[in-house]
């Protein structure tokens, strides 16, 4: 089982899901659009299981008591200072990252900006901010991203999101192969005064020259990508790799669409899994000394 944490970032206070030992391995997961931390219950469950300390924050926007209403409050480096600001209260100086959607953009940036802090990034779905800003103009991404303009209409997007009970909405996510059971939970927070402008205000507050300001990944990265994704394409995802220095891995789910998270938990928790076995949490020289001199004794 798991509790729930409150973290305070200045007015904010940010719901963090958590299960797992304290001194367990942390991974911090992060949610998309329109996603919200119950996204990933089942890895909760599965990583405590395993030893790990297992994290999932209901982001600023979608958690009631960090709901902005500014748009310039969800750029990006505010939305990176809070996944920081969750772990330096929690007591984890570095952490593993899972991010999907805006999860993964927030996990790109990041791990460019602080290398220091992880010691592995996965991104599910997302493509590195640079890749998908050249996949541009030479591919269908500009097509597929069309939502992005129409969101930054002001007022519209969201008036027509929430009208008859999230009506339009709720048929697109189920279009797109989220589950019925997920959909309606999501909507049951985006329907909350402010809760939809607040997702919204995240592509408001895109700024393309901080977007491809995102630097290159130097941190064991795994990147999971489905071929039937509708809003992000093949061209971004095999450019992706260009932007990695580190250790990188890109695995393929075939015929599966955006909402891996929520239809792919098998294959996702094994990947990830494999992921943060190969790059371990690595022990400082005072843990290790200390534990050696236990064992001696």
């Amino acid at each position: 089982m798991d509790e729930t944490l409150e973290v305070r970032r200045g007015d904010l206070t940010l719901p963090v899901r958590s299960a797992g030992p304290d001194d367990g391995e942390p991974v911090i997961f992060l949610h998309g659009f329109p996603q919200t931390s119950a996204a990933w219950s089942p890895y909760l469950a599965r990583f405590s299981a395993l030893g790990f300390r297992a994290l999932a924050p209901d982001q600023r926007g979608y958690a009631m008591t960090a709901r902005p209403t500014c748009v310039r409050q969800y750029a990006i480096d505010d939305l990176v200072a809070d996944v920081l600001g969750i772990a330096d209260v929690l007591g984890v100086e570095r952490f593993h990252l899972v991010g999907h959607d805006w999860g993964g953009v927030i996990g790109w940036a990041l791990a460019a900006a602080c290398p220091d802090r992880l010691w592995s990034l996965t991104s599910v779905s997302t493509p590195h901010p640079r890749a998908l800003a050249s996949s541009l103009w030479r591919s269908s991404q500009l097509a597929r991203s069309w939502y992005v303009a129409f969101f930054q209409v002001p007022h519209l997007p969201e008036r027509l999101l929430t009208a008859a009970n999230g009506a339009l909405l709720r048929r697109a996510l189920r279009d797109s192969g989220l589950p019925d059971t997920n959909a309606n939970a999501y909507l049951d927070t985006l329907l909350e005064p402010g809760a939809m402008r607040a997702a919204i205000n995240y592509y408001r507050a895109l700024s393309p020259r901080r977007t491809l300001a995102v630097g290159r990944i130097t941190v064991p990265t795994l990147y999971v990508w489905s071929t039937n994704d509708l809003a992000l394409g093949p061209v971004a995802a095999r450019a992706t790799g260009g932007e990695i220095d580190g250790p990188y891995r890109f695995e393929v789910l075939d015929g599966v669409g955006h909402w891996i998270p929520e239809t792919c938990v098998d294959e996702l928790s094994g990947l990830v899994l494999d992921h943060l076995r190969m790059h371990p949490r690595i022990p400082s020289p005072i843990s290790a000394e200390s534990e050696s001199r236990d064992r001696g004794a």
